[in-house]
């Protein structure tokens, strides 16, 4: 069975957030653990697997996310990574819809390469700063937070970039104040350098402690930042130590996240689902 590893929302490699990619020839998955064993040994923040699906449905393929330890509600940068895979095959083409936990889900190739995924924006809902935030990630939070249940986490804002990218926080700590983990965020400093905000995140309870480009959290980030800024379109900066950019465009409910996609491994599992 082919196995892919693309990295997501870039557009070199070495950069960007890795995802493992299997598209299956069955109309059905195998069975949790069977996907979780594989997510397990890839041992990337996720592994997906996509099936197609029946044609005049609502969606062309069945898709699902793993980490290492888990399955995921909802997965940006394996998404986009899956969308390259099934373009750059010629398996899909246009516009790809796949099935999700979270619902039906668009990914759409650009004239200049880049993808573009439609996804549901997050409601965001403020909240007291929960006691012991600010001690574990080493910084005092201006804000915070609730994200939706598909995504789960605290979105806090700190003072400035520096502060982001400075942060080297108690991870174990963090993993009591949300459902997966802690987006902490800040204006950029200078916008004249590309983008508008930077963010890092934290998700110890999904077994990452530092995930490098987090497409679902641009689900809450594009809405925050777009009302603060005043403009619907934006590109946000993930600062980790890998880098990604995510352009971002609000539209009502949904948020398109435009990235792009180098794929750096193509091999064979040779104990497949």
């Amino acid at each position: 069975m082919r196995i892919r590893i693309v990295d997501a929302f870039t557009d070199r490699p070495f950069a960007g957030n890795p995802a493992g990619v299997l598209l299956l020839d069955t109309d059905a998955f195998p069975d949790d653990d069977r996907l979780q064993d594989v997510a397990k040994e890839m041992n990337l923040s996720e592994t997906a697997f996509a099936h197609p699906l029946p044609a005049g449905g609502e969606a062309d393929w069945a898709l699902r996310w793993f980490t290492p330890v888990t399955e995921v509600d909802m997965c940006g940068h394996a998404t986009l990574a899956t969308a390259h895979v099934l373009h750059r095959t010629g398996a899909a083409g246009g516009t790809v819809r796949f099935a999700a936990r979270c619902g039906i889900l668009t990914a759409t190739v650009r004239e200049d390469g880049a993808i573009t995924l439609d996804f549901p924006v997050s409601s965001l809902t403020p909240v007291d700063v929960p006691d012991g935030v600010a001690e574990a990630l080493g910084a005092a939070p201006r804000s915070a937070l609730d994200t939706s249940d598909h995504i789960g986490d605290l979105l806090v804002e700190l003072a400035d970039e520096a502060t982001v990218r400075a942060l080297r926080p108690d991870v174990r700590a963090l993993a009591a104040h949300s459902r997966r983990g802690i987006i902490a965020t800040a204006a950029a400093a200078d916008p004249a350098k590309g983008y508008d905000y930077v963010s890092r995140c934290f998700f110890p309870n999904v077994g990452i402690d530092e995930d490098p480009v987090t497409g679902s959290a641009h689900t809450a980030l594009a809405p925050f930042w777009s009302a603060r800024l005043g403009r619907p379109e934006l590109t946000g900066l993930q600062a980790s130590a890998r880098s990604g950019l995510v352009r971002t465009a609000v539209s009502g409910d949904r948020v398109l996240l435009t990235g792009g996609a180098v794929t750096v491994v193509d091999g064979e599992l040779l104990f497949g689902p």
